[in-house]
């Protein structure tokens, strides 16, 4: 009796894991809870004339904070869409981004320090995203994988497999 409980049970909890629904993640739960302290939030931009500035390929790349961060192991397989920045790494001749770190602030990885690496998911996508669209925050949508890679511009502790990207619109209030 206990074993056909348990089974019922179990099957019951999983049902939504096989039925491929996507679980909204946030940020802060891609940090393990035991993990120190190590996201610095940036200093937010008043004046949009620093916004150029900020932007400027010119200047010295910034150090990341903390390129080897504890990851949640627990994520690597799920299901996830996360909203977030693009920071590109490589785009089409048509102007497509198709490989990107997805961060958790704008300006990320350019001149603001990048964040910990478990604040920074490497995403590889077919369709990818229009390179002028790349001031507003998106939805990403994929399969999590917890495995560190490496660019010219980070160190991020997760991938993923983008199926879907769009806007990131604000609920109404």
């Amino acid at each position: 009796m206990q074993r056909s409980l348990l089974a019922t049970l179990l099957l019951t909890f999983s049902l939504p894991l096989f039925a491929g629904e996507v679980r909204e993640l946030t940020w802060s739960e891609m940090v393990p809870p035991d993990a120190p302290p190590q996201i610095v939030e940036p200093a937010p931009i008043h004046d949009l004339a620093q916004l150029a500035d900020a932007l400027s390929e010119s200047g010295p790349a910034a150090m990341q904070q903390s390129p080897n961060a504890p990851v949640v192991q627990a994520l690597n397989g799920q299901s996830v869409k996360l909203p977030g920045y693009i920071v590109p790494l490589d785009v089409t001749d048509e102007g497509r981004v198709t490989e990107f770190l997805l961060v958790p602030f704008f300006g990320a990885c350019i001149h603001v320090p990048p964040p910990p690496s478990n604040q920074i998911v490497h995403v590889t996508s077919e369709l990818g995203v229009m390179l002028d669209a790349l001031y507003q925050p998106f939805w990403i949508e994929g399969p999590m994988k917890v495995e560190q890679t490496s660019s010219e511009l980070a160190e991020a502790g997760y991938q993923m497999e983008a199926q879907k990207i769009y806007a990131y619109e604000l609920p109404d209030s």
